[in-house]
């Protein structure tokens, strides 16, 4: 992996340090050495020292879900930029889905991301696979030879999968090859149009889909993953009735489920202005799904936030709403919009975010990781709560531009990313003060 600053040893000193699967949130010293943590407690110093006074100190934030367009579009996204953003944004590590051109269901495309990772990524970033050959429902990928040639787990992203047989069949073949489903739960005889279906669709005149789409393939999702024992994953739950689900099969099946920062903090209100940037898929949704997805991610049923970060190229974007391509950039944007409209309009307490954004989701990906435990990992990530920002285009380090939040002036923002004990995203060296 790419890096700027190489320290085999430092302290960061005066942090507010926030881990809430260790019970930590005082300010303190956290001592790295060789990529791990070797020490946290007060009044610690080192030859190397980074002033994080008046800053807080996370787990590096993981999203288990993410497009980088690598292989095939890379003129919206490559793993540089793609990693660039994510390191912006406080993500240490970073899930690729599998929709690309070509889609990523062959071994062979597997081990050349993997080697291409190894050259660009910034971060740490991970394989999502194809669940079926070609993304098309139909024949299922050699799971197996996927997993050997570097994937992490397997996904049906970007279109779902029509057929219950299929799913059914892959779930079980996943489980015994050992790879945890991502699964994009949507009925396409039911998802018609390219909005929500309700009042706004309406009032627009754009046609819509029901919420039933997304509500109808997570019960069938849900109901396979309690009868084959797979490790089955529900991305991007945008409807309450749909949590209400996982809630549901939480005791029943080795499931979990994440939302979206744009679900959680937009409505279906913004397509009124018929602009080609508010669409997305899953669409957004009216106020009371918001707020449902919102109680199910404070109540623990839906167990972390992934962005669904998906970049566009702007003759892709800047279209009617019915013709553009769906989807939003999310990484570095996704914390400073969570923190701006549900941490401070008091929805969900900053301990319950972090724990979304990295303890949880580290823990699903690896044992022991999500943490500032002694011995863990030094992945970390340092945000300044009180900074003010507007994002905009030369605010971004993604390659595309179709953030939703462009425009908007958002709390907080992150200034230092660490991977492997080495600061790989340091937007105020001055400031940090790191000297030998």
């Amino acid at each position: 992996m790419s890096r700027a600053v190489n320290a085999s040893e430092f302290v960061i000193r005066n942090a507010h340090v926030l881990d809430p699967s260790s019970d930590l949130d005082r300010i303190t010293d956290v001592r790295l050495t060789e990529g791990r943590i070797a020490e946290v407690g007060d009044g610690l110093r080192g030859g190397r020292e980074l002033d994080a006074d008046g800053l807080h100190l996370f787990p590096g934030f993981v999203d288990v879900h993410a497009h980088w367009r690598t292989p095939g579009r890379e003129d919206e996204e490559t793993i540089e930029s793609g990693s660039a953003a994510a390191a912006a944004g406080g993500f240490t590590s970073v899930v690729m889905m599998p929709n690309t051109d070509p889609v990523v269901d062959k071994p062979v495309i597997v081990s050349g991301l993997m080697r291409r990772i190894e050259q660009e990524s910034r971060v740490r970033a991970y394989i999502s696979a194809a669940l079926h050959a070609g993304l098309e429902g139909k024949r299922l990928t050699e799971m197996r030879l996927l997993k050997e040639a570097g994937a992490f787990c397997v996904s049906d992203d970007g279109l779902g999968t029509a057929s219950a047989g299929v799913l059914r069949n892959g779930m079980l073949y996943a489980r015994t090859a050992g790879l945890p489903v991502i699964l994009h739960c949507e009925d396409h005889t039911l998802a018609t149009g390219v909005v929500h279906d309700g009042v706004a669709a309406a009032l627009a005149g754009i046609p819509g889909s029901p919420a039933s789409a997304e509500d109808a393939a997570t019960a069938t999702a849900l109901i396979l993953a309690a009868e084959t024992g797979a490790k089955v994953h529900i991305t991007h739950v945008s409807t309450a009735l749909s949590a209400a689900l996982v809630a549901f099969f939480k005791s029943r099946a080795d499931v979990t489920g994440d939302t979206t920062p744009h679900h959680l903090t937009l409505t279906d209100d913004l397509v009124s202005t018929l602009e080609g940037m508010y669409r997305v898929n899953p669409p957004l949704r009216p106020d009371d799904d918001r707020r449902g997805v919102g109680e199910a991610l404070r109540d623990g049923v839906l167990d972390f936030v992934a962005t669904d970060h998906a970049p566009h190229a702007s003759e892709e974007k800047e279209l009617p709403i019915e013709e553009a391509a769906p989807g939003f950039l999310g990484h570095e944007t996704a914390f400073a919009a969570l923190y701006s409209e549900i941490v401070l309009g008091g929805v969900l307490p900053l301990s319950r975010l972090v724990e979304a954004m990295s303890c949880a989701p580290g823990r699903w990906m690896s044992e022991g990781a999500g943490t500032i435990g002694v011995g863990a990992s030094a992945d970390l990530t340092l945000v300044d709560l009180s900074e003010e920002w507007t994002v905009g285009r030369e605010s971004l380090l993604s390659q595309s531009a179709n953030s939703p939040y462009t425009g908007r002036k958002l709390t907080s923002r992150v200034v230092g990313t660490i991977v492997g004990g080495e600061l790989i995203h340091d937007r105020t060296g001055a400031r940090f003060g790191v000297r030998a």
